[in-house]
């Protein structure tokens, strides 16, 4: 069985992305080249490995199993980069990371700039998933690490703490809302008009599926790029938002906005980092879970 290393990377980045051409494009390499590489794949296997549709491409059975060893061998080859790394000048190496929204836009950026800054020769791939697509691409090992909140289950996985994350309800500070001390209910909010994260974000898919448990759906006046954006339409009136309480408070310093906590219980939460074995990781991507513990 003579597959290479360019073979594997190719056959996982064609199984995450779910297109042959999206795959060689992750893997740099021309359409023909990479049929021309699957097709040998399957002929000296002597079976399938990926069902062809309208909607790009599946893994068989005999493909899945592939997929398995595939990031059995890559991870080690990362181990291996990662410990002779050590007698070279300067850590090398790739980690990918998948995160929610909140970890992404609120937390990362400033952690991720020191980490990269004191190590030019790793590169960091990050992902946005909902909380239960993090833990499954680690369980998985489509990811190295992960970052999501404490409400999913990590079943199999080693968590540390990273940063609380509570959600909370933001307004303008005239707003009938904005009235009244305590904590508020996701139905309390649901009759007034949302403005929210762009779609796709998993925030708002997130908060989609807590408003559908009520019998009830989130009515979007605007979609925005970031939290600043959606705080400063609710500072003239457009709507209200349910955000990060970090997010809420930095943009409370500078704009005319309320903000008043959720009652609800999963808006309580927490976000940890993840891993299949944080002891197994690669010499850079331990370095990197180091630098996202709690300080």
């Amino acid at each position: 069985m003579r597959f290479d290393l360019t073979d594997l990377r190719l056959f996982l980045n064609i199984i995450e992305t779910g297109s042959i051409t999206a795959g060689a494009e992750r893997s740099a390499l021309a359409l023909a080249s990479a049929s021309a590489r699957i097709q040998g794949m399957e002929e000296i296997l002597g079976t399938p490995l990926l069902t062809r549709g309208r909607r790009g491409v599946t893994p068989t059975p005999a493909g899945l199993t592939l997929s398995h060893h595939a990031r059995v061998v890559l991870g080690q080859m990362e181990r291996m980069r990662g410990e002779l790394g050590r007698y070279a000048q300067g850590l090398k190496g790739h980690v990918r990371l998948a995160c929610n929204t909140s970890a992404l836009s609120e937390y990362l950026p400033e952690i991720l700039a020191r980490f990269l800054a004191d190590h030019p020769h790793v590169d960091v791939e990050l992902e946005e998933h909902l909380s239960h697509r993090v833990v499954q691409a680690v369980a998985e090992g489509v990811v190295d690490l992960g970052i999501a909140a404490n409400s999913v289950s990590f079943d199999g996985l080693q968590t540390r703490p990273f940063r609380r994350d509570p959600l909370v309800v933001v307004t303008a500070c005239g707003h009938p809302l904005a009235a009244g001390g305590g904590s508020l209910l996701l139905t309390d909010t649901l009759d007034q008009p949302f403005i929210g994260l762009d779609d796709g974000s998993a925030l708002q898919d997130f908060l989609a599926g807590h408003a559908a448990r009520s019998g009830k759906r989130i009515s979007y006046r605007a979609r925005m790029r970031g939290f600043d954006a959606i705080c400063r339409m609710v500072e003239q009136g457009v709507g209200v938002a349910i955000i990060p309480e970090v997010a809420a408070r930095r943009c409370q310093v500078t704009m005319k906005v309320a903000v008043r906590s959720l009652a609800d219980a999963w808006a309580c939460r927490r976000l940890d980092l993840c891993a299949r074995d944080f002891g197994a990781l690669p010499e850079h991507a331990r370095r990197l879970a180091d630098a996202l513990q709690v300080p």
